[in-house]
């Protein structure tokens, strides 16, 4: 079953009652035949489609988006260099499946390497890369399994660098049994990380075609047929969608066709999956369906300009002030993944600055609050709109004359009490 990411709540908004439904949404819903399937904006993570997301499936090739994430770590770190030389081992050759451009004892270079990886989906540039990042394809694999953790994939569990079934291992199989699974929300994940921390990725994953070595009588042929860049190949041209520049196909019996697409319009990036389609043309259709859904259906909007004085945080307290309530405004705009033409019902949470005591300087901060939206929570800096000298002596002496004598009554009150 589908469930859509909005949640009919009412509050105020700037002194504004507004109700959103998810009613209208929910109606327009595609139906994604996929045993799996999320949609998710990549900016702020917001879920905008899921059904089955949370199932652990074995993902394909779409495991290499994991491959791809640590070497690109550590080119960023800077303990690797897309100019330095890797050996090939035999062991990298003979693992069959995609790719089998490489031969033992050949030298290549991480880029060239990250080049079949990300269009041909080579199985021996996966393995080649593993072992020459940490010494094995096992080493690295802990690897993996220590980043999926580490960047929140809940249901994932890689056995190998290349997401094939363990039975193709051979003699390399390794001894703590499973298989390679992720569900379609940590595939979604280490996608949204992958495009965030190193957008170098899709500069890779948009390429249609490219020769591996010039000497090559025919060029690697990218497997994701949606890539914008198709839009003149004949054969690919159904398939393509605008702004689709990425990012990960994978097929196996047990997977069936599973795809990771990613595409960008009018400043917004969307990632969705799709797992065990039927064929290699249902997972492109699926995808369009979800990619269609969200660009139509959703924005990026600003749901709280900059400066403005929110109804439920219009003001804080202020010890030993002029004033005892201070004019508070938002530092920043705050955006979020909203239904177009549907005000957004959001949710605040105050927090004030403890201790804040006079006097308090226009635009010194005077607090947060948390602003919520479904499943988006933006905290935001809360700015004095005003200047708050501190009370004279004199107002101050009266203050704590007055809070004595209540505190006097209400300790002889109580003491009156049977």
């Amino acid at each position: 079953m589908i469930k859509h990411a909005t949640i009919a709540i009412s509050v105020t908004i700037i002194g504004t009652v507004v109700t959103a439904t998810a009613a209208e949404a929910a109606a327009a819903q595609p139906v994604i035949e996929a045993k799996s399937a999320i949609l998710i904006e990549a900016s702020t993570g917001a879920v905008l489609l899921e059904t089955n997301p949370d199932q652990p499936m074995p993902p394909a090739s779409m495991t290499k988006m994991m491959t791809e994430y640590i070497v690109l770590e550590r080119i960023k770190s800077g303990s690797l260099k897309e100019e330095e030389q890797v050996v090939v081992s035999p062991y990298a050759t003979k693992i069959g499946g995609s790719g089998q451009l490489l031969a033992a004892g050949e030298k290549q270079t991480v880029g060239n390497l990250m080049k079949e990886l990300g269009i041909y989906s080579g199985n021996d540039a996966a393995i080649a890369l593993a072992e020459h990042v940490s010494g094995s394809e096992e080493e690295f694999v802990k690897l993996m399994n220590q980043t999926a953790e580490k960047l929140g994939m809940k249901n994932a569990h890689f056995i190998n660098a290349t997401g094939m079934p363990r039975e193709d291992m051979g003699t390399h199989q390794p001894a703590d049994g499973g298989e390679t699974v992720m569900s379609a929300r940590d595939t979604a994940v280490l996608a949204r990380h992958l495009v965030r921390d190193h957008p170098e990725i899709l500069d890779v994953s948009k390429i249609p075609s490219l020769k591996f070595r010039e000497r090559d009588s025919s060029p690697m042929i990218n497997w994701n047929w949606m890539l914008e860049g198709n839009r003149n190949v004949a054969n690919f041209r159904k398939f393509v969608y605008e702004g689709m520049d990425g990012l990960k196909t994978g097929h196996t019996d047990d997977a069936g066709h599973c795809f990771t697409g990613t595409a960008e319009r009018n400043g917004m990036r969307l990632i969705s999956v799709v797992m065990g389609t039927a064929s290699m043309s249902k997972q492109f259709e699926e995808t369009r369906k979800l990619m269609d859904y969200g660009f139509q259906r959703f924005s990026i909007a600003t749901v709280l300009p900059r400066g403005s004085a929110i109804q439920v945080a219009k003001t804080v307290p202020v010890q030993d002030g002029a004033k005892e309530e201070l004019s508070v405004v938002t530092d920043s705009d705050v955006q979020m993944v909203v239904a177009k033409d549907e005000p957004p019902a959001l949710k605040f949470q105050l927090s004030a600055a403890n201790g804040l005591a006079a006097p308090v300087h226009k635009g010194s901060k005077a607090g947060t609050v948390t602003v919520s939206y479904g499943d988006q929570v933006r905290e935001v800096n809360l700015l004095a709109d005003e200047d708050v000298e501190k009370a004279s002596w004199i107002k101050r002496l009266a203050k704590s004359i007055g809070l004595l004598w209540q505190s006097l009554l209400a300790s002889i009150g109580g003491g009156g009490k049977a």
